[in-house]
Order: C-alpha cells, then structure tokens, then sequence
C-alpha cells in the first residue's frame, strides 16, 4: 500500500468516527425521546477530530488545521467538564431511562 493510500484510509476513518457521533446521538435521544448528547459523543467528537486533523496537517491545509484545532478544545472542555469531580448530573446519566415520575402511579 502506498502512503497516499494510507492516508486516504485515515481521513475517511477520522470522517466515519466524526460522523458516527451523530448517529450516536441520534439513537440515544430516540430511545430516550428527548434530545441527548451522551458522554461518548465527544469521545468520538475527539478521536475523529484528532485523526481529521493529522489528516489536514498532512495534506497541508491551513483552513482544515485550524477547523479541527478549534473543535478539539471544545470537546476536551466538554470532557473536562462532564468529568470533573462534583460536576453533579453528568452527560452519560442522561443515558439512562427516565425514573417514573411518583404521581404516574
């Protein structure tokens, strides 16, 4: 395999990961009926941009660098965030059913 092939291989795998997160996102919140973003949408948000961006850095585009630069710091903040230590209801909580209401009895 040549490189520009391998490096064909791992823009699409960074694009596939990116855009896996919104079909994440989309099954979570059809289960849940309510609009969702859970926890590992910005693990996939960070593995994808991080792969798209060695991509771009390797095709040289300046445009494309500084899109997934700038995407990156919002999802690691995400993380740190939903990760810090008495953050309260965290992302991935809001992955679990809702609890029965008490007055629906």
């Amino acid at each position: 395999m040549d490189t520009s092939s391998l490096w064909l291989g791992i823009g699409f795998l960074g694009q596939a990961l990116f855009s896996a997160r919104f079909i994440l996102q989309w099954i979570v919140s059809e289960r849940r009926r309510q609009s969702v973003t859970p926890v590992a949408f910005w693990y996939f948000s960070l593995a994808g941009g991080v792969i798209l961006l060695a991509y771009a850095i390797h095709r040289r585009d300046t445009v494309f660098i500084v899109g997934q630069a700038m995407g990156l710091v919002v999802y690691v903040r995400n993380l740190m965030l939903i990760t810090k230590p008495g953050a309260g209801v965290r992302s991935d909580a809001a992955e679990q059913p809702p609890a029965a209401d008490a007055t629906e009895r």
